[in-house]
Formats: structure tokens, C-alpha cells, sequence
């Protein structure tokens, strides 16, 4: 999908949809600097661990997700955030459904 266009007002919870068994993403905007994503994740679905180069903040949209970053779990819900530091592995997995925006930051 194409990102977002600059200068209007996103609302972003209703920009991605779920999808059942999956998880779903589209990009509102990239730079060198880094990139916006958003996700949707159907209950039980998820990413298994693996590492980034860079530092990313996944701050839950709706939902409720479990975050685990280098083996520890973190249990996230509506409004939470947490940053997933870079070359630490992490994981997520839907507890519920959820819809999160993650923020890449390149060093």
C-alpha cells in the first residue's frame, strides 16, 4: 500500500484492518531516518523472535498484546508503549486482537 499523504490528520486505528489468521501491515510513511508502520494482528497470531538494527517503538493502537523482548514478557493493552531496543530479540504475539504503530528510528 502506499504511505500516508503529509499534512492531514490520520486515524490511524481505522487505516488497517484485521484480516482472520493474519496479520496485516501497511506503511504510512518512510525515510532515511526511518519508517511509520502500522499492524494489525488477529488473536493468536504474531511474530516470532528476531532482531532489528534499530530501535523501534510499538505503541498498541487497541487490543492487547504480549510484547517479549530478550525472553521477558511484557503484557501491553490500549495506549500502552514500549520500546524494543535494537539488536535485542523480540517477539509479539496477539492475546487479543490488536492494531499497534510501530516507529522505527535508524541510528
Amino acid at each position: 500500500m502506499s504511505t500516508a499523504s503529509k499534512s492531514e490528520i490520520l486515524a490511524l486505528v481505522d487505516m488497517v484492518s484485521y484480516q482472520d489468521a493474519a496479520v496485516v501491515s501497511r506503511q504510512i510513511t518512510k525515510a532515511e531516518a526511518g519508517n511509520v508502520t502500522l499492524f494489525a494482528f488477529d488473536k493468536d497470531q504474531g511474530l516470532s523472535e528476531h532482531t532489528a538494527p534499530f530501535d523501534a517503538l510499538v505503541h498498541i493502537l487497541e487490543g492487547e498484546a504480549q510484547v517479549t523482548l530478550s525472553g521477558k514478557p511484557f503484557d501491553l493493552k490500549t495506549g500502552d508503549a514500549i520500546i524494543m531496543p535494537a539488536n535485542e530479540p523480540h517477539a509479539l504475539k496477539a492475546v487479543q486482537r490488536f492494531k499497534m504503530l510501530l516507529t522505527m528510528i535508524r541510528a
